[in-house]
């Protein structure tokens, strides 16, 4: 297939101006910053009517909430550490290699390469795009064709705000996101599902290209026995239904004490019709973003059902069922009695659809998350230290919130990344602007530094004395 030519184009534009300008200075990326700023408060009210149109319902509050005020968080954070980011850091030198001075001096990779998923359209596309610009990249970015009125706003502010040598836009379907992870970006962010991370990664690979992947996965809660269910569920059901489920770390599924399913149900059936008081017509209550999507989850709840599952669906008794169907408002289930074989506990359910699972032990708790790729997220409600501290030292997951869900990714500070399965590499804070530069490592000796002297041949009786000594000492 043939790369489409305004793609190529703006690419090697990126390239060449990332290549006459090596060194970026500080005040180019805080300017850059500062513009993104400018670009998310003057036009918020059209990217949430964007982010609408895309789902079908979703109100401007959610996308405040979840996307807007996160980026808000990452920008005045990158804008007030920046300086210290940027500085060149001193490396203490070993006594063999004295005198001399060490450092590592951050610099711009080039041109950076950023894929985003339609779930967090707004949130998911400029995070990286914030790291990128605090770390002096330009920027190439590509939003998924699923939230194509998003897509269009985003391309057509970039135009108004950034020159095409800074930040540039690329909109269109599979065979535009297919040439685009193939170019050789001098980074790639991915954020999306495993098997189209996958892909990803043997694109990149073609050119060498490092890439960030960032694809979700089965994130587990865990509620310790004693735990408060009320409080427990509360967080669990905000987690759950946020974005309709169609969050990548959003609560897959939850471990519960054996004999306390039923409290853990009735608690949760309860939180959600707080938060929800109905879900056909609530505009704080996305939609599922596709006729295409919603199928999906039906055909997950028929597999689990057929299997022998039991499956109870949360709804208020004057739920208005066809309004929810036509608007792909679809009311929260809980699922019972699953077992490995459902495509339920197989697949990321990336919808507003819970199973319950029974344990005896926190050892069998632990045991089955550790059996299972490593997920995304993990969440852990008790109020014993000791317990939280034991599943947080057997458990490896990209990050993890206590006695709650969601908030860890909403710190600008905490890494956010996968690990195995749900991906590699972080954005966020500082580490994503490391995971966006090249840190060079540099090394001056001082004049006549005896080093250089006894390294070389001929390897005689000197040679043989200062190797002694480091035999040693190290």
């Amino acid at each position: 297939m043939s790369m489409p030519t305004d793609l190529r184009d703006l690419f090697d534009l990126q390239f060449q101006a990332s290549r006459r300008q090596i060194d970026v200075p500080l005040v180019v990326r805080r300017e850059r910053l500062v513009r993104l700023r400018k670009l998310l408060g003057e036009h918020a009210p059209e990217l949430s009517v964007a982010v609408e149109a895309d789902f079908g319902v979703r109100s401007a509050a959610v996308t405040e909430m979840a996307e807007l005020s996160v980026l808000r968080a990452l920008l005045s954070d990158a804008l007030r550490q920046l300086p210290r980011w940027t500085r060149r850091r001193r490396i203490s030198t070993p006594w063999y290699l004295h005198p001399a001075q060490a450092w590592v001096q951050p610099q711009p990779l080039g041109v950076v390469g950023v894929m985003a998923p339609w779930n967090y359209p707004l949130l998911l596309s400029l995070a990286p795009v914030v790291a990128a610009f605090a770390a002096g990249n330009r920027v190439m970015l590509k939003p998924s064709e699923r939230a194509p009125h998003t897509a269009a706003q985003l391309a057509r502010l970039a135009g108004r705000f950034f020159s095409p040598e800074e930040f540039g836009v690329a909109t269109g379907g599979v065979a535009v996101a297919t040439a685009f992870a193939g170019l050789p970006f001098d980074h790639l962010f991915f954020t999306g599902s495993s098997q189209t991370g996958r892909r990803v990664a043997q694109a990149a690979a073609v050119h060498l290209t490092p890439t960030t992947l960032e694809l979700g996965g089965k994130s587990p809660c865990i509620i310790d026995a004693g735990c408060d269910l009320h409080k427990a569920a509360a967080s669990i059901a905000h987690g759950k239904l946020l974005n309709a489920g169609q969050t990548c770390v959003a609560p897959d599924y939850v471990l519960v004490p054996r004999g306390s399913e039923a409290a853990f149900a009735d608690a949760f059936r309860a939180a959600a019709l707080r938060l929800y008081p109905r879900f056909a017509g609530n505009p704080d209550y996305a939609s599922v973003v596709d006729a295409h999507h919603h199928a999906r989850l039906q055909a997950l709840l028929q597999n689990a059902a057929q299997l022998g599952a039991q499956v109870e669906v949360i709804e208020p008794a004057d739920a208005d069922g066809s309004n929810a169907r036509l608007q792909r408002q679809m009311a929260p289930v809980l699922v019972y009695g699953v077992t490995d074989g459902m495509r339920l506990m197989q697949e990321e359910i990336f919808g507003p659809v819970l199973p319950v699972l029974s344990y005896e032990r926190l050892d069998d708790a632990i045991d089955y998350v550790n059996a299972r790729p490593r997920p995304l997220a993990l969440y852990w409600f008790g109020d014993a230290a000791g317990m939280r501290d034991e599943v947080l030292r057997r458990t490896v997951s990209g990050g993890v919130t206590v006695n709650g869900t969601l908030l860890h990714a909403a710190h600008p500070g905490l890494p956010f990344g996968g690990v195995g399965d749900s991906g590699w590499g972080a954005a966020h804070g500082e580490a994503g602007f490391r995971r966006m530069s090249h840190d060079k490592a540099v090394l001056a000796p001082a004049r006549g530094n005896p080093a250089a002297q006894w390294l070389r041949p001929p390897y005689g009786a000197r040679f043989q004395r200062i190797s002694g000594l480091l035999r040693r000492w190290l």
